[in-house]
């Protein structure tokens, strides 16, 4: 790791940054109903996008799995932070599931959300990645009405039959840059565009947003730890390189490539929201022994936000 071209001398190591009060529920959530249940606890796709969670629990005696026939008749079934379709609800109470629900909160509220604009007869355009799960779930309260908006291009060719009858809604982990000119191209072309009461991009996902802009401000290079598969971390490396500033999306330091340091003198470094801290630390530990950098926080938002476990794990 210490090959020719790093000279790293700082680390700045920014936050917020790591877990959101969400992802502590939901891998709370499966924590406490393996120690009331004992395993095997089957869980509705990834709790949250991260291997190293995933593998955790896995070896605690939780399952994970895409589709519901792979779930015994009667057994534990937790649906991940990223929320599920009515349809995936209906068959869990259908097969005497015992369904414990682990959907972020803010997830839900855009649940909800959908559910009112199907209710006004409104078409519904969801921004966000049509193959995301939360794009998924979301998809189905009103499946006949959602139109899933990918990018400003897609805003600019949406075509529906009742233009004085739409609204928006917003996938919770996207980029709040690249949200607002989707939303700026829709209110020009739909002038009666309704949207939700409050942003529907969730507060740990504009705060490791903001925290990184500051960021770059201060460093040649960033690090984001996070999975491929996590939204709100690509986001984070999207958002940095559309400052100017080098940013490589990393699993731990094991998976780390020297070359992204090379060149590199101070060293920002952001988690996603679903990333363990643990391996944040692990990370820095590992560069600045290797390097002999000094490492220096940033607090940019303190964040004190907390969800309550469902009734029956709670206590």
């Amino acid at each position: 790791m210490s090959g020719s071209g790093v000279r790293l001398e700082e680390i700045v190591l920014v936050r917020p940054r790591g877990f959101c009060a969400g992802v502590e529920r939901a891998i709370e959530i499966v924590e406490r109903a393996l120690a009331k249940f004992g395993p095997p606890v089957y869980v509705k796709h990834a709790i949250v996008h991260n291997r190293h969670v995933v593998e955790r629990l896995e070896r605690m005696g939780a399952v994970f799995v895409e589709e519901l026939a792979a779930v015994p008749a009667g057994a534990r079934l937790i649906f991940s932070a990223h929320g599920v379709s009515p349809a995936v609800r209906e068959e869990a109470r259908r097969r005497a599931f015992t369904v414990v629900d682990a959907t972020c909160p803010l997830v839900t509220k855009v649940h909800m959300e959908a559910r009112r604009f199907d209710r006004e007869g409104r078409t519904i355009f969801l921004i966000g990645h049509k193959n995301h799960v939360e794009v998924e779930g979301t998809s189905g309260e009103a499946p006949h009405r959602i139109v899933v908006i990918g990018t400003p291009e897609d805003a600019e060719r949406v075509q529906v039959a009742h233009p004085e009858r739409v609204a928006y809604l917003t996938q919770t982990t996207l980029s709040v840059d690249d949200t607002r000119a989707i939303v700026e191209v829709l209110k020009r072309r739909f002038p009666r565009l309704a949207g939700p009461g409050k942003d529907d991009i969730c507060y740990a996902t504009q705060n490791r947003q903001n925290a990184v802009h500051e960021l770059v401000a201060q460093v040649d290079a960033i690090l984001v730890v996070g999975s491929a598969n996590s939204s709100n971390s690509n986001r984070l490396v999207e958002v940095a390189r559309a400052r100017g500033v080098a940013a490589t999306l990393v699993e731990s330091y094991a998976d780390l490539d020297p070359a992204c340091l090379a060149g590199v003198r101070r060293l920002g470094i952001s988690a996603g929201a679903s990333a363990p801290e643990e391996i944040v630390q692990e990370l820095v530990r590992n560069l600045a022994l290797r390097h002999g950098a000094r490492v220096r926080e940033l607090p940019v938002v303190d964040e004190q936000v907390s969800f309550p476990l469902p009734t029956l794990l709670a206590g």
